[in-house]
Order: structure tokens, then C-alpha cells, then sequence
């Protein structure tokens, strides 16, 4: 299969299961600076006439390959729920030969089933390898790990890490606590059977892409308040981190209007949390952008598209892990939509923002 061909079949998959449906700060782009994070509470101005202006010109065909997938998704409701899951789920890639991917059952509670995880590029003997906890994207209420397997071969081969990547029970069938509860049992068992695995127990990470980036960051913060695993790092990539966008925050044109939008993202939310979005009764322990204190955290990546509906709330997450000394690196990609590095992975700059992720890992790996 060519470059091109596994774009489409990633494309495909991320518009209609993730976004048609992942101590200084570094920023790229001119469109990344502080007015972009005050403007939060901004009404949306008008929508632009044509939504392709605002793309950065080699994301383009891939942009009209989303405008096209959220054209049949939106809105968002319960009954094309199990359609799109299903849909998605033939559209995994073939795996790959020469990097070994093992299913596993983990415990989780008394009263939550068993969960399963894939554990990818695990190799006995040798010297001991990093390792990331992975949690795949689709919005709470799509994707699976199943389908993300190809995607995490590719990566764990790259950093030659050991990944493993849970399939937490999606919303509206679970709310968050049950969904936190299998991600950390996942992690807690990666912790406790580095050795079995090859895997160095000091160095393990939690990564995730847009519903699982926001998954990743509980995680860190369940991680953080058990005081039971320790993390070098967290990836955030277009992390879904604040129930408020789209709800009583609504951001100006042209964010947010390409691939997961507004409606779609108050759907999402209220599948997980069980209220409603941006309202008093939302539990803030299931939302990482209300979780009262950010110190303590482990060093974070964001990366983050200028146009992507979450570029305001992923801006001020890194705002606040700086501002409690958290070493923390924002990346925002000028003309980029919710998604574009998997939906053109090809361009120029999708392998600029696939290189900035790893080489957030290596540092933290290394350091």
C-alpha cells in the first residue's frame, strides 16, 4: 500500500470516527498568540463563504474530503451512531508483519468487566524500552483501539517503545468514571508488568489524539493524584479538554467550522459526562480543563491546528501547566483543521507536526 493510499484510508476513517466525527512554551505560527485564548467567550462571526480560505493551501484536498464526510455526519445524533461506528471499523489498516501486536485482558474493578488492550512492539530480552499508554480519538462516542493498531506500529517502531492502547468503553453506554477507571487499570498493569513486557517502568508516557487526548490528560491527573505510576510525559494532539466549547464558548469563524464542530462536540461531551455541556451540574472530575489545580503534572506536548474547533481551550490548558511550572510545549499549526495530520499525512506540514510528537517523546524518553 503507497503513502497516498494509507492518507485515504486514515482519512476516511478520522472524518467519519474522530472529526466527521485525536517551563516555556513553543508556538508555531503567527496565528498562535494570546488573542486566540482571550477569545473565548466571542460570539461566532458569520460563516466564511468558502471554508477552503482559511486551510493552508497543501491541506486543501483533504479539507474538501472532510467538508464532504461532515456533510453526512452532521448532525450528530444517536441514531447514526452505530452506522458510523461500523463504517469505521472496516477501515483499518492491515497490520504490519515485523512489529508483534498481542491482545490482553486487564482487570479493572469488582464492579467494572475486564478491558481489553493491544500491546504493540513488546520484545523480550534486551535493555528495558519506553512505553506509552494510548487512547484512541472519535469524539467519547467512536473509534476503537482495534483500529488504530497500524497507526501505533508505525509510531512505536519510530521511537522503538513499547504502546499500549486501551479500548475504554465509549458514551453514551459508559459515562467518564467508568471510562478513566479501564484506561487507568491499563495503566497501572503497564506499570506493573514492565518486566514482563521489556519495558522500562521510569519511563512511560500517556499519549492520545483529539476525545483521546482528552482521555490521556485525566489520565495524567488520575495518575497524579494515586501517586502510584509516575510519568515523564504527556501528548496531547488536538486534545477534546473543555465541555464549554461549542456550549457557552463559542468560537469565531473560521475555527471549528471544518470536521468536529460545535454541535457535534455538545454531543459528545453530554454522552460522557451525563449533563449538560457547560452547565453547573457537569462533574468537573470527568473534564480536565475545569480540574481545579494543574501542578504536579507531567510535562506536556499540544499540538493543535489554528481552525480546529479546540485550538482556544488547548492554548489555555498550556497556559496553565506553565503558569504552575510545568514544562510544556504548544505547537499550533497555522491553516490546519481538527485531524489533518491524519487526513493528509503527507503534507509538509503533518510530517512537521507528526516530527514535533516524537521528538517530545525522545526528549522525555531521554531525560
Amino acid at each position: 500500500m503507497t503513502a497516498r493510499e494509507q492518507g485515504i484510508g486514515r482519512r476516511q476513517f478520522i472524518t467519519r470516527s474522530a472529526g466527521a466525527m485525536t517551563a516555556g512554551v513553543v508556538v508555531a505560527g503567527a496565528v498562535a498568540h494570546s488573542g486566540l485564548a482571550s477569545a473565548l467567550s466571542v460570539a461566532p462571526s458569520a460563516p466564511l463563504a468558502d471554508p477552503l480560505l482559511a486551510v493552508a493551501p497543501q491541506l486543501r484536498e483533504g479539507a474538501r474530503t472532510v467538508i464532504t464526510m461532515g456533510r453526512a455526519m452532521s448532525p450528530l445524533t444517536m441514531p447514526k451512531l452505530a452506522p458510523m461506528r461500523e463504517t469505521a471499523s472496516k477501515m483499518a489498516a492491515p497490520l504490519l508483519p515485523d512489529v508483534p501486536v498481542a491482545e490482553r485482558r486487564i482487570p479493572v474493578s469488582a464492579t467494572i468487566p475486564d478491558v481489553t488492550v493491544y500491546v504493540i512492539n513488546a520484545k523480550s530480552g534486551g535493555a528495558p524500552r519506553p512505553a506509552i499508554l494510548h487512547t484512541h480519538g472519535g469524539g467519547m462516542v467512536m473509534g476503537s483501539a482495534r483500529a488504530e493498531r497500524r497507526y501505533l506500529q508505525e509510531f512505536a517502531r519510530d521511537l522503538d517503545c513499547v504502546i499500549v492502547s486501551v479500548e475504554y468503553t465509549l458514551a453514551p453506554e459508559a459515562r467518564y468514571t467508568r471510562s478513566v477507571a479501564e484506561n487507568y487499570a491499563a495503566l497501572r498493569w503497564l506499570h506493573r508488568s514492565a518486566a514482563d513486557l521489556g519495558v522500562d517502568p521510569r519511563r512511560l508516557a500517556v499519549m492520545g489524539e483529539s476525545a483521546g487526548g482528552g482521555h490521556a490528560a485525566l489520565l495524567a491527573i488520575r495518575a497524579r493524584d494515586g501517586g502510584e505510576v509516575p510519568l515523564v510525559a504527556q501528548i496531547l494532539v488536538y486534545p477534546m479538554l473543555d465541555d464549554r466549547t461549542g456550549s457557552t464558548r463559542l468560537p469565531p469563524a473560521p475555527i471549528g467550522t471544518l470536521g468536529w464542530d460545535a454541535q457535534a462536540n455538545r454531543f459528545g461531551w453530554q454522552a460522557l459526562l451525563g449533563a449538560e455541556p457547560g452547565s453547573r451540574s457537569v462533574p468537573i472530575a470527568g473534564v480536565p480543563a475545569r480540574v481545579p489545580s494543574v501542578a504536579g503534572l507531567p510535562p506536556a506536548f499540544i499540538g493543535v491546528g489554528s481552525i480546529d474547533l479546540f485550538v482556544q481551550e488547548d492554548i489555555a490548558y498550556a497556559r496553565r501547566l506553565t503558569e504552575a511550572g510545568i514544562a510544556t510545549e504548544l505547537l499550533v499549526v497555522p491553516g490546519a483543521y481538527h485531524a489533518f495530520d491524519r487526513v493528509v499525512p503527507e503534507a509538509e506540514l503533518s510530517r512537521m507536526f507528526a516530527g514535533a510528537m516524537r521528538a517530545a517523546l525522545r526528549r522525555a524518553f531521554t531525560a
